[in-house]
């Protein structure tokens, strides 16, 4: 690690992760940049344990994870470096440019099943998205408005003046031409809002046309093409604002963006493309003419055949891309012929935030196995097994006995405070209070529900009442439980046992105590971790799809 001197005294400061400066549960920062004095700087620095600890010339203590400072400082020497950062991932930084030969081999897709039924195939789904700008589900039952159900995997529908959805088949009266059985050349949706839908779904419920097949380009692509082959039409496609426009008889919609749009860094951001909808532009005739130049210029660009990626859409297939970097076309079909396809729009936002918390998933489940294969291997407070087989013969009684996911899972990683580093059981067998119930219960709080933390929490306090209510249940007690029984406070009084049991998860505390009791066999055949992965990971999934209702 470099002298803390060599960064931004403020940059540093402002990243100060400790519970003064941030809120514990939610991250958010207690401080304005003003609360801070204009003469800060370091005093003192030290590296030790994987963390540099700081001492500030005002007083304040932080102490930064090195492994976070070297991906995070801003000098040029992390793994994102050379303006390839990918930022919030909306510009070319963060995608992988194609052409239409790239996906010889096939298109990013999975089953239906799959994407709902395993987080890391619909991780995979959703990074394709980002990534390359669109993925294709296959399998998707063919009932009506079931693109809603596809999209809520990931995000929000965004509604418009369409409906929460759409039905893109041959209308009697079309108020847009995606509702005839003309060719529709490649072009952005909804160009003349802003912002604009940043994702759309397409979902086919019928195909039986002749022709109607679907096509997209990379528009990132043919926008890097132009800026390579004229710089000048970039350039001015970059700085040109374009009216587009739409209006029927109850709507009426105007936004004046770009076809290009740029980040500060002069990175491709967003595409705005739309033959259809654009409207009059009012300049000079001879920025006219420029304009026009490069207008055609990016235009043929965009229909050269090798951009041109052209597939069937079958019934079942649900197509998902980025609105605001791939351009989708669709080649003209028997008017009298069956094709229908539902769809609608969401939003990039959402679909980074679930892709963000999958992957803070499997970081999570990895932790824990790592937890349970390395430290777990322990002795467990002095009784005849370890610590890992402990908690997963404990998890297997529960699941025995019938107990839902979520006592499963408490069983599971009840004694997770025990364990080395940040949590540990050192003090409760030299006779300290540890409070692991707690601690174990906080730690877990970051990925896991109250339904699996709080009979964690209680577990202990779950030992003290069935102490104080049943005589033969502390008869029953290992030596070692005995010992830290009395560590952790002994037998409840019998005002304190009356306020457990009024508690909302004291029946789960219990339940999870008994298991705790009872898993302490030797010889016995226990699972490994990876047992209990598929378990924990519906538990996070669950969670995780619950903050998009």
């Amino acid at each position: 690690m470099s002298d803390p001197r060599a960064l931004s005294g403020y940059w540093l400061r402002d990243n100060c992760p400790c519970d003064e400066c941030r809120d514990p549960g939610n991250g958010q920062k207690l401080f304005q940049i003003t609360d801070l004095p204009a003469d800060l700087a370091v005093r003192e620095s030290t590296e030790r344990d994987g963390h540099l600890a700081v001492l500030w010339t005002d007083g304040h203590r932080s102490r930064y994870p090195l492994t976070w400072l070297a991906a995070a400082a801003p000098d040029g020497h992390g793994p994102e470096t050379a303006g390839r950062h990918p930022g919030d991932h909306r510009t070319e930084a963060a995608k992988r440019l194609w052409r239409a030969a790239d996906f010889a081999a096939g298109l990013p897709e999975a089953h239906w099943d799959a994407h709902l039924a395993d987080p890391a195939e619909r991780a995979a789904v959703l990074r394709a998205v980002r990534h390359l700008g669109f993925a294709v589900l296959r399998g998707v039952p063919t009932t009506d408005r079931q693109v809603l159900a596809v999209a809520r995997t990931f995000g929000h529908v965004r509604v418009t003046n369409y409906g929460e959805l759409f039905d893109v088949r041959v209308e009697p009266d079309p108020n847009n031409l995606a509702f005839t059985s003309a060719a529709i050349t490649p072009h952005t949706d909804n160009p003349y809002r802003d912002p604009v839908p940043t994702l759309q779904l397409l979902h086919c419920l019928e195909n039986a046309a002749e022709g109607g097949d679907s096509g997209l380009v990379d528009g990132f692509a043919a926008a890097d093409l132009l800026r390579t082959e004229a710089p000048e039409d970039f350039a001015l496609l970059t700085r040109t604002p374009v009216p587009f426009a739409f209006r029927d008889r109850t709507t009426e919609l105007h936004a004046e963006r770009p076809l290009i749009e740029t980040d500060a860094l002069g990175r491709i951001r967003e595409i705005r493309f739309n033959n259809r909808s654009i409207g009059t532009l009012r300049l000079p005739a001879a920025d006219l003419d420029a304009f026009y130049a490069a207008y055609r210029r990016f235009a043929a660009i965009i229909l050269r055949p090798e951009l041109q990626l052209t597939f069937r859409l079958d019934p079942g297939d649900c197509l998902v891309f980025d609105n605001t970097r791939l351009l989708h076309a669709r080649t003209a079909f028997d008017h009298d012929g069956h094709r229908h396809l539902q769809g609608c729009y969401a939003d990039l936002d959402s679909l980074g935030s679930t892709l963000a918390v999958l992957d803070r998933h499997t970081e999570a489940l990895d932790t824990l196995q790592e937890l349970f294969e390395g430290e777990g291997a322990e002795e467990y407070l002095g009784e005849a097994v370890t610590q890992a087989e402990h908690m997963l013969q404990a998890a297997v009684l529960a699941h025995r006995d019938g107990a839902p996911p979520h006592l499963v899972a408490a069983a599971l990683l009840h004694d997770v405070g025990h364990f080395h580093g940040a949590v540990t059981g050192a003090q409760l067998t030299a006779g300290t209070d540890n409070r692991h119930s707690h601690t174990g219960a906080d730690w877990l709080a970051r990925w896991f529900g109250p339904e699996v933390t709080e009979p964690i929490r209680l577990h202990v306090a779950a030992k003290r009442y069935l102490c104080a209510v049943e005589p033969a249940y502390r008869a029953g007690l290992s030596e070692a439980s005995e010992h830290t029984l009395r560590v952790q406070g002994g037998p409840m009084a019998a005002e304190e046992a009356a306020a457990f049991a009024a508690l909302p998860a004291a029946a789960d505390a219990v339940a999870v105590r008994r298991w705790d009791d009872l898993a302490k066999t030797t010889d016995t055949d226990t699972p490994a971790f990876d047992h209990f992965r598929p378990l924990l990971a519906d538990l996070l999934s669950a969670g995780a799809i619950g903050t998009h209702r």
